[in-house]
Protein backbone atom coordinates (compact mmCIF):
# COMPACT_ATOMS: atom_id res chain seq x y z
CA UNK A 1 0.00 0.00 0.00
CA UNK A 2 1.33 3.29 -1.22
CA UNK A 3 0.14 5.50 0.96
CA UNK A 4 -1.28 3.08 3.66
CA UNK A 5 -3.07 5.30 6.94
CA UNK A 6 -1.91 8.39 5.71
CA UNK A 7 -4.72 11.08 5.85
CA UNK A 8 -5.27 12.99 3.07
CA UNK A 9 -7.62 15.85 1.96
CA UNK A 10 -8.93 16.21 -1.89
CA UNK A 11 -10.50 19.11 -2.46
CA UNK A 12 -13.65 19.56 -5.19
CA UNK A 13 -13.93 15.85 -5.07
CA UNK A 14 -17.69 14.90 -5.27
CA UNK A 15 -17.90 15.43 -9.07
CA UNK A 16 -18.79 12.16 -10.48
CA UNK A 17 -16.16 11.96 -13.89
CA UNK A 18 -14.05 14.51 -12.13
CA UNK A 19 -10.46 14.45 -11.43
CA UNK A 20 -10.92 14.66 -7.20
CA UNK A 21 -13.03 11.55 -7.22
CA UNK A 22 -10.43 9.65 -9.10
CA UNK A 23 -7.42 10.76 -7.05
CA UNK A 24 -9.87 9.86 -3.88
CA UNK A 25 -10.51 6.75 -5.10
CA UNK A 26 -6.85 6.13 -6.46
CA UNK A 27 -5.49 7.31 -2.55
CA UNK A 28 -8.20 4.95 -1.03
CA UNK A 29 -6.97 1.69 -2.86
CA UNK A 30 -3.96 2.50 -2.10
CA UNK A 31 -4.80 2.90 1.75
CA UNK A 32 -5.23 6.47 2.66
CA UNK A 33 -8.12 7.66 4.57
CA UNK A 34 -9.29 10.25 2.82
CA UNK A 35 -11.48 13.44 3.48
CA UNK A 36 -13.35 14.91 0.63
CA UNK A 37 -14.20 18.51 0.42
CA UNK A 38 -17.02 20.09 -1.93
CA UNK A 39 -18.87 22.95 -1.81
CA UNK A 40 -22.27 20.52 -1.41
CA UNK A 41 -22.20 18.10 1.89
CA UNK A 42 -24.12 15.72 0.72
CA UNK A 43 -22.15 15.24 -2.41
CA UNK A 44 -19.54 14.90 -0.23
CA UNK A 45 -20.47 12.78 2.08
CA UNK A 46 -22.13 10.35 -0.83
CA UNK A 47 -18.74 10.37 -2.38
CA UNK A 48 -16.83 9.61 0.65
CA UNK A 49 -19.36 6.98 1.58
CA UNK A 50 -18.95 5.29 -1.62
CA UNK A 51 -15.19 4.69 -1.11
CA UNK A 52 -15.90 2.68 1.91
CA UNK A 53 -15.32 2.73 5.56
CA UNK A 54 -13.21 5.31 7.40
CA UNK A 55 -13.45 8.04 4.68
CA UNK A 56 -15.34 11.65 5.53
CA UNK A 57 -17.07 13.74 3.79
CA UNK A 58 -17.34 17.98 4.49
CA UNK A 59 -18.40 21.01 2.90
CA UNK A 60 -15.77 23.47 2.28
CA UNK A 61 -15.93 26.57 0.12
CA UNK A 62 -12.13 27.23 -0.89
CA UNK A 63 -12.13 30.74 -1.38
CA UNK A 64 -13.23 31.20 2.52
CA UNK A 65 -10.40 31.14 4.45
CA UNK A 66 -13.05 30.29 7.68
CA UNK A 67 -14.68 27.84 5.39
CA UNK A 68 -11.18 26.09 4.66
CA UNK A 69 -9.76 26.29 8.63
CA UNK A 70 -12.93 24.61 9.13
CA UNK A 71 -12.62 21.96 7.30
CA UNK A 72 -9.25 21.16 8.72
CA UNK A 73 -10.11 21.41 12.25
CA UNK A 74 -12.96 18.58 11.28
CA UNK A 75 -10.07 16.74 9.94
CA UNK A 76 -7.41 16.99 12.42
CA UNK A 77 -10.61 16.21 15.58
CA UNK A 78 -11.58 13.13 13.20
CA UNK A 79 -7.94 11.70 12.50
CA UNK A 80 -5.38 13.56 14.61
CA UNK A 81 -3.29 14.32 12.10
CA UNK A 82 -2.67 15.42 7.82
CA UNK A 83 -0.21 13.75 5.70
CA UNK A 84 -1.76 15.14 2.49
CA UNK A 85 -3.45 18.18 0.46
CA UNK A 86 -4.77 17.73 -2.91
CA UNK A 87 -5.51 21.15 -4.19
CA UNK A 88 -7.93 20.02 -7.20
CA UNK A 89 -11.03 22.16 -6.95
CA UNK A 90 -11.26 24.51 -10.06
CA UNK A 91 -13.34 25.89 -12.42
CA UNK A 92 -13.32 27.00 -16.04
CA UNK A 93 -14.49 29.64 -18.62
CA UNK A 94 -14.13 29.89 -22.16
CA UNK A 95 -13.94 33.39 -22.20
CA UNK A 96 -12.16 35.50 -24.54
CA UNK A 97 -9.30 38.48 -23.44
CA UNK A 98 -11.48 40.92 -24.48
CA UNK A 99 -14.40 39.48 -23.05
CA UNK A 100 -13.24 38.75 -19.60
CA UNK A 101 -14.93 41.05 -17.12
CA UNK A 102 -14.67 41.72 -13.56
CA UNK A 103 -16.68 39.14 -12.41
CA UNK A 104 -15.48 36.66 -14.50
CA UNK A 105 -11.71 37.53 -13.65
CA UNK A 106 -12.55 36.95 -9.75
CA UNK A 107 -14.36 33.88 -9.90
CA UNK A 108 -11.51 31.95 -11.93
CA UNK A 109 -8.56 33.61 -10.13
CA UNK A 110 -10.71 32.83 -6.60
CA UNK A 111 -11.84 29.21 -6.82
CA UNK A 112 -8.00 28.43 -8.84
CA UNK A 113 -5.24 30.10 -6.86
CA UNK A 114 -7.12 31.82 -3.84
CA UNK A 115 -8.72 28.11 -2.84
CA UNK A 116 -5.50 26.89 -3.08
CA UNK A 117 -3.55 29.35 -1.43
CA UNK A 118 -6.15 29.41 1.46
CA UNK A 119 -6.44 24.97 1.68
CA UNK A 120 -2.76 25.39 2.13
CA UNK A 121 -2.68 27.83 4.53
CA UNK A 122 -5.35 25.92 6.46
CA UNK A 123 -2.85 23.03 6.28
CA UNK A 124 0.42 23.86 6.62
CA UNK A 125 0.67 24.67 10.76
CA UNK A 126 -0.22 21.55 11.42
CA UNK A 127 1.89 19.83 8.89
CA UNK A 128 5.10 21.98 10.22
CA UNK A 129 4.08 20.43 13.79
CA UNK A 130 4.54 17.01 12.26
CA UNK A 131 7.73 17.64 10.19
CA UNK A 132 6.22 15.72 7.49
CA UNK A 133 3.67 16.69 4.50
CA UNK A 134 2.67 16.70 0.52
CA UNK A 135 0.76 19.40 -0.98
CA UNK A 136 -0.02 18.63 -4.57
CA UNK A 137 -1.46 21.60 -6.67
CA UNK A 138 -3.82 20.91 -9.77
CA UNK A 139 -2.67 23.81 -12.35
CA UNK A 140 -2.99 22.54 -16.37
CA UNK A 141 -1.35 22.45 -19.74
CA UNK A 142 -3.19 25.70 -20.57
CA UNK A 143 -0.68 27.59 -18.00
CA UNK A 144 2.44 26.29 -20.27
CA UNK A 145 1.03 26.73 -23.95
CA UNK A 146 -0.34 30.25 -23.27
CA UNK A 147 -4.12 28.86 -23.33
CA UNK A 148 -6.18 25.35 -24.02
CA UNK A 149 -9.21 24.25 -25.59
CA UNK A 150 -11.79 25.43 -22.97
CA UNK A 151 -10.32 27.66 -20.69
CA UNK A 152 -10.06 31.22 -21.60
CA UNK A 153 -6.91 33.62 -20.74
CA UNK A 154 -7.89 34.48 -17.21
CA UNK A 155 -7.93 30.33 -16.44
CA UNK A 156 -4.27 30.14 -17.79
CA UNK A 157 -3.46 32.74 -15.86
CA UNK A 158 -4.98 31.08 -12.80
CA UNK A 159 -3.09 27.87 -13.88
CA UNK A 160 0.18 29.75 -14.19
CA UNK A 161 -0.42 31.34 -10.39
CA UNK A 162 -1.29 27.93 -8.92
CA UNK A 163 2.81 27.05 -10.63
CA UNK A 164 4.42 29.91 -8.98
CA UNK A 165 2.54 29.40 -5.43
CA UNK A 166 3.63 26.02 -5.42
CA UNK A 167 7.00 26.41 -6.31
CA UNK A 168 7.25 29.18 -3.67
CA UNK A 169 5.84 27.25 -1.31
CA UNK A 170 8.22 24.52 -1.89
CA UNK A 171 11.14 26.50 -1.05
CA UNK A 172 9.89 28.19 1.74
CA UNK A 173 8.43 24.81 3.68
CA UNK A 174 11.08 22.44 2.51
CA UNK A 175 13.20 22.83 5.44
CA UNK A 176 10.17 21.19 7.66
CA UNK A 177 9.98 18.28 5.41
CA UNK A 178 6.97 19.82 3.31
CA UNK A 179 6.85 18.82 -0.33
CA UNK A 180 4.94 20.53 -2.88
CA UNK A 181 4.31 20.42 -6.08
CA UNK A 182 2.36 20.72 -9.08
CA UNK A 183 0.23 18.56 -12.21
CA UNK A 184 -0.61 19.98 -15.37
CA UNK A 185 -3.02 17.98 -16.93
CA UNK A 186 -3.67 18.19 -20.79
CA UNK A 187 -7.26 17.32 -22.11
CA UNK A 188 -8.70 15.01 -19.88
CA UNK A 189 -12.10 13.06 -20.14
CA UNK A 190 -14.13 14.95 -17.29
CA UNK A 191 -17.69 15.87 -16.67
CA UNK A 192 -16.52 19.64 -17.86
CA UNK A 193 -14.99 18.52 -21.44
CA UNK A 194 -17.41 15.02 -21.71
CA UNK A 195 -20.44 16.68 -23.97
CA UNK A 196 -18.46 19.97 -25.40
CA UNK A 197 -15.99 17.86 -27.13
CA UNK A 198 -17.30 17.19 -31.35
CA UNK A 199 -16.19 14.08 -32.77
CA UNK A 200 -14.14 16.21 -35.22
CA UNK A 201 -12.75 17.98 -32.41
CA UNK A 202 -11.37 15.31 -30.97
CA UNK A 203 -9.87 13.68 -33.85
CA UNK A 204 -8.28 16.87 -34.85
CA UNK A 205 -6.78 16.88 -30.89
CA UNK A 206 -5.72 13.42 -30.93
CA UNK A 207 -3.53 13.69 -33.63
CA UNK A 208 -1.25 16.65 -31.49
CA UNK A 209 -1.27 13.85 -28.91
CA UNK A 210 2.17 11.27 -29.03
CA UNK A 211 0.35 8.77 -27.24
CA UNK A 212 -2.77 8.60 -29.85
CA UNK A 213 -5.59 8.92 -27.01
CA UNK A 214 -7.40 11.82 -24.36
CA UNK A 215 -6.56 11.50 -21.32
CA UNK A 216 -8.60 9.58 -18.40
CA UNK A 217 -9.29 10.92 -14.57
CA UNK A 218 -7.28 8.44 -13.68
CA UNK A 219 -4.03 9.31 -15.18
CA UNK A 220 -4.09 12.56 -13.50
CA UNK A 221 -5.07 10.70 -10.01
CA UNK A 222 -2.09 7.68 -10.43
CA UNK A 223 0.12 11.06 -10.87
CA UNK A 224 -1.19 12.82 -7.48
CA UNK A 225 -1.06 9.13 -5.83
CA UNK A 226 2.74 9.45 -6.78
CA UNK A 227 3.19 12.91 -5.61
CA UNK A 228 1.06 12.51 -2.11
CA UNK A 229 3.37 8.76 -1.15
CA UNK A 230 6.46 8.26 -0.20
CA UNK A 231 8.02 7.05 -4.05
CA UNK A 232 8.45 10.85 -4.47
CA UNK A 233 10.22 11.70 -0.67
CA UNK A 234 12.97 13.45 -3.14
CA UNK A 235 10.61 16.03 -5.24
CA UNK A 236 9.39 19.17 -4.65
CA UNK A 237 8.74 22.27 -6.65
CA UNK A 238 8.19 19.47 -9.43
CA UNK A 239 5.79 20.15 -12.56
CA UNK A 240 4.59 16.97 -13.61
CA UNK A 241 2.81 16.75 -17.16
CA UNK A 242 0.04 14.68 -17.45
CA UNK A 243 -1.01 15.00 -21.30
CA UNK A 244 0.20 11.84 -23.10
CA UNK A 245 3.42 14.29 -24.63
CA UNK A 246 0.85 17.25 -26.09
CA UNK A 247 3.34 19.39 -24.67
CA UNK A 248 6.75 18.24 -24.81
CA UNK A 249 9.44 20.69 -23.81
Amino acid sequence: MLVENKVVIVTGAASPRGIGKATARALAAQGAQVVIVDLQLDAAQAAAAELGEGHLGLRCDVTDKASCDAAVQATMLRYGRIDGLVNNAGITQPVRTLDIGAANFDAVLDVNLRGTLYMSQAVLPQMKEQKRGSIVCMSSVSAQRGGGIFGGPHYSAAKAGVLGLAKAMAREFGGDHIRVNSVTPGLIQTDITGDKLTAEMRADIIRGIPLGRLGDAADVANACLFLVSDLSSYLTGVTLDVNGGMLIH
